[in-house]
């Protein structure tokens, strides 16, 4: 499995799947995993590459220069060389090639000339997008459907260099025996934009499920809270993910019987550090940042989720995580994120609304303090994991039976 970062070097979301997808794979589905991932450190001569392990897994990290040139960040023919030494060395039957940012695409072409069979996962918009989530320089949403380079002028520094970038990364693509995407919004529109593998599925990204005794704490906090509602926010406080929105409807509501907790997700606790909430309505508490373990700790604590993405996402893993949870999300029509909501489309915030839109969504969960919704259905990793085994297993059955 390839992925830019690793356990022990974990960050983000794409990396917490690829660990958790791995750690299945080897312990359930009978595949022994390597990992090769990536990092940056000064005091190491440039492309080296240590090995570490973490729960049996063996992971290769390649040390990355920190100056790299622009072309290098997506198709660096070292990175390609030290990973084509690695396969000779681990030998094996098939490669996931889970985030690309940074390692590049010429693996792609490698694994091919090798005859090995992978399959390419998407997480964000960096295949089709230079700036990798479709957020223009403004701050606001791409609207671009499909995504055409033509339409990338007056956006881009260069745009015969973002030209040569994307035609490079859509042919590698072309290369996967299976090409997968984290939702059907991203799927269509990947593949309207010209995105495409000689197989492309919609693949889940699974989430951590609620323990056993999450409902429990649930409902116990809720009694002793005099059913006093609980907003919970973890998207930080920039204008892409909507917190001026925010900000501004919880100054302007007419009520403060509420309480609401800002999820420090930076590393060095940036995000909230200046934040004055002298004129937030309700009780705002900073909550620490959270380990996967420690999911159920906060989402015991809220009753509803705040979901105000001013762009269209690829995919909602805190949306799911509380919906998993019973738990209330008002959110906009962001992409991806909507797919599992049971709200109907007409009910979603629009990307754009103001806070005069927004007030009756807040006001009306105050109203209804007393709802506990059941809750909803969702992909979880094991379930994540056996669709992965199932794909790579048939790829490596196909490979052997070519071979005779």
């Amino acid at each position: 499995m390839i992925n830019v970062y690793f356990a022990p070097y974990t960050y983000g979301g794409a990396t917490v799947v690829a660990e958790q997808v791995a750690l299945r794979l080897q312990n359930n589905h009978g595949f022994q995993v390597s990992a090769i991932s990536a990092m940056c450190r000064a005091d190491m001569p440039a492309y080296s590459v240590i090995k570490s392990e973490r729960d049996g897994i063996a992971n290769y990290i390649i040390n990355m220069p920190a100056d790299r040139s622009y072309s290098v960040t997506y198709d660096n023919p070292e990175v390609t060389e030290v990973i084509e030494r690695i396969l000779r060395r681990i030998e094996p039957d098939v490669v996931h090639l889970h985030c690309l940012q940074d390692i590049g695409v010429g693996v792609l072409p490698m694994l091919k000339r090798n005859s090995l069979p992978m399959v390419l996962s998407t997480h964000d918009f960096w295949w089709l997008c230079e700036r990798q989530f479709m957020i223009k320089m403004d701050g606001n949403y791409c609207w671009q459907d499909p995504v055409t380079i033509q339409g990338c002028r007056g956006c881009v520094d260069d745009w015969e260099r973002a030209k040569s970038r994307v035609g490079r990364l859509k042919a590698a693509a072309a290369l996967a025996d299976v090409v997968t995407f984290p939702s059907e919004f991203a799927k269509d529109l990947s593949v309207r934009s010209g995105l495409t593998g000689n197989r492309t599925i919609v693949w889940e990204n699974g989430v951590r499920m609620p323990g056993a005794t999450f409902f429990e704490q649930q409902e116990m906090r809720r009694q002793n809270s005099g059913n006093r509602l609980v907003f919970g926010f973890v998207g930080g406080p920039s204008q892409i993910k909507g917190w001026p929105i925010l900000r501004q409807a919880f100054e302007q509501i007419s009520r403060d019987d509420f309480d609401g907790y800002l999820v420090e997700g930076s590393m060095d606790g940036s995000w909230w550090r200046d934040l004055d909430t002298s004129k937030l309505k309700g009780k705002w508490i900073i909550h620490p940042r959270f380990a996967q373990e420690e999911m159920d700790e906060f989402y015991s604590k809220i009753d509803v989720l705040l979901f105000m993405s001013q762009w269209k996402e690829t995919f909602g893993l805190t949306i799911r995580e509380a919906l998993a949870r019973g738990i209330r999300v008002i959110q906009t029509d962001s992409g991806g994120t909507t797919e599992h909501n049971a709200v109907e489309p007409e009910k979603l915030l629009k990307i754009g609304d103001g806070p005069e839109k927004l007030l009756p969504h807040l006001e009306a969960a105050l109203d209804n303090s007393f709802a506990t919704p059941e809750p909803v259905k969702v992909t979880d990793f094991e379930t994540q994991a056996a669709e992965m085994a199932e794909c790579l297993s048939e790829l490596i059955k196909n490979a052997k039976q070519g071979q005779r």
